[in-house]
């Protein structure tokens, strides 16, 4: 057996040279992916007002967007697998550029939509591309550890860089720049990409499998629109529960359809695998907890402490910190010393802490003494076991698959997120309207009245936040039972790009 395992390293392709350079314009691209998710939620109220946005009509300015990038995310993984990765995302990152030109150009509800729309669905291209990238391109397991902890720190942090970023563009220029942003970082990472990045081997051949696309596609989409929807029209619309039967049908015939056809959108064994499955399942949950938090804060920040947009930006800075320490100090040290489970399950479990303390929110609670401890303790976990997990989703995966499995990562992401917002908004709404039932006749004075309503508002938060707190308990919960493999191998060269290693089936990682 030792033979041939130095027989295969033997074979396998040597680095490429320029990946460190490579890695800073795929963190650029991946930033501005994240920072979308969040930069254009402060910027809503104004964009509605200057367009004449129905309030009914404005959520599709978030949903159009969720919709497209977690519908065809699969696609755009498989996409990068058969077309190419480099080609997939240099042309990610001109499509994502020309749909934020745009939108910040809209001059009207219509072409606001279609540019969110063209954002998500070259997001799709580019985010799965820009992982399985990196996958393939890191293959030496101190490396990867670095490289990974730079990208799990962007991808945890981003979308708290975003409300800064959006809270200064709103206040100081207009809404618009919330679009026009995007385009620099697009123009130097689509430039520094084409020149710097070699197109690395392994690429899928096989022919695209259309029923997959479309099963996958119309299953996604009406599973996040089921949760978008059940947030504004609640959960017992007769139209929600269409859409979650019609996205539990949809995407069991997808599954099917995968087991049966020869070249499937998504192998079975890059989910089935219970390493990756345990990863996908954690990171989706953790997500849930996170993106229901940021809605919460913001709303406390600004509407119950009266923070403006930028003051309400800079107070997330904590978390940021956090998780940038948590993903390249702690994770990426660790990393290649213990096993991923005892970074992803403690992570897991101190970001819940962090939670935890969030659950003695009070409208006059004091930001030194709880926000900010609360933050760094999210920060630091969710950092800690962002950076295993990212490097696990693609970890001994087959080169044909880098891009399927990276956008498998990127869909548990988008439809946490998706879940998140409306599962705890849903929780925390039901827990205000209880409370001011209870509570608002005893109000006298209008002053009474409006005390009453932010106590009602700040009960909500709690109630959900304590959901949140049991979520991330599961997600820790899964990783210590589902992700068994050990630290990484450090006598041998690890990663997606061992296509020899792949070829033996010899583990890449010790157990």
């Amino acid at each position: 057996m030792s033979e041939t395992l130095q027989a295969s390293a033997a074979k396998a392709p040597a680095p490429d040279a320029n990946r460190w350079k490579a890695l800073v314009f795929i963190a650029l691209a991946q930033l501005m992916v994240v920072l979308d998710a969040t930069i254009v939620n402060i910027a809503l109220p104004s964009a509605q007002q200057d367009l004449g946005i129905s309030d009914g009509n404005r959520q599709w300015v978030i949903t159009a967007y969720a919709l497209a990038f977690g519908g065809l995310l699969l696609f755009g993984g498989r996409i990068a697998d058969i077309w190419g990765r480099k080609r997939t995302f240099v042309t990610g990152l001109i499509g994502f550029a020309a749909a934020s030109a745009l939108g910040g150009a809209a001059t009207g509800e219509a072409m606001l939509l279609g540019a969110r729309a063209l954002q998500g669905a070259f997001g799709a291209l580019l985010a799965p591309a820009a992982l399985s990238l990196l996958a393939v391109m890191f293959t030496d397991a101190k490396e990867r550890a670095k490289a990974f902890g730079i990208y799990g720190a962007i991808a945890g942090g981003g979308g708290a860089v975003g409300l800064i970023l959006g809270g200064f563009l709103t206040e100081y220029l207009n809404w618009r720049w919330t679009f026009f942003v995007n385009i620099p970082f697009a123009i130097v990472a689509a430039a520094g990409a084409y020149f710097v990045i070699r197109e690395p081997a392994g690429r899928n051949r096989s022919p695209l499998d259309i029923p997959g696309v479309v099963l996958s596609t119309l299953g996604l989409v009406s599973l996040v629109y089921g949760f978008t929807r059940a947030e504004s029209n609640g959960w017992d619309d007769s139209m929600t529960i269409g859409l979650f039967v019609a996205s539990a049908v949809l995407l069991a015939a997808f599954v099917f359809t995968e087991s049966k056809v020869k070249a499937p959108l998504l192998p079975l064994r890059v989910v089935t695998e219970r390493n990756r499955a345990g990863v996908y399942l954690s990171l989706g949950l953790a997500i849930i907890a996170m993106f229901g938090l940021f809605l919460f804060l913001t709303y406390y920040l600004q509407i119950v402490q009266g923070y403006s947009p930028v003051k309400t930006g800079f107070a997330f800075l904590p978390m940021i910190v956090g998780m940038i320490v948590g993903s390249t100090q702690i994770g990426a040290r660790l990393m290649t010393r213990v096993a991923p489970r005892l970074l992803m399950g403690p992570g897991f479990l101190v970001a819940g802490i962090g939670m935890l303390l969030l659950t003695q929110l009070e409208i006059g609670s004091s930001y030194a003494g709880l926000l900010l401890p609360a933050q760094l303790l999210l920060g630091l976990g969710m950092g800690t076991a962002f950076m295993p997990a990212m490097s696990l989703a693609t970890h001994g995966i087959e080169p044909r698959d880098a891009g399927v499995a990276s956008a498998m990562v990127n869909t548990s992401q988008q439809v946490g997120g998706a879940i998140g917002t409306a599962l705890l908004n849903t929780i925390a709404a039901s827990a205000t309207t209880a409370y001011l039932k209870d509570h608002l006749g005893g109000a006298g004075s209008k002053a009474q009245q409006q005390l009453v309503q932010m106590e009602g508002l700040v009960h909500g938060f709690t109630n959900a936040i304590w959901f949140a707190v049991g979520i991330l308990g599961v997600a820790a919960l899964i990783a210590f039972t589902f992700v068994n493999t050990g630290r990484p191998d450090m006598s041998s060269t690890s990663g997606a790009g061992d296509e020899a290693q792949d070829e033996v089936k010899i583990p890449v990682i010790a157990h």
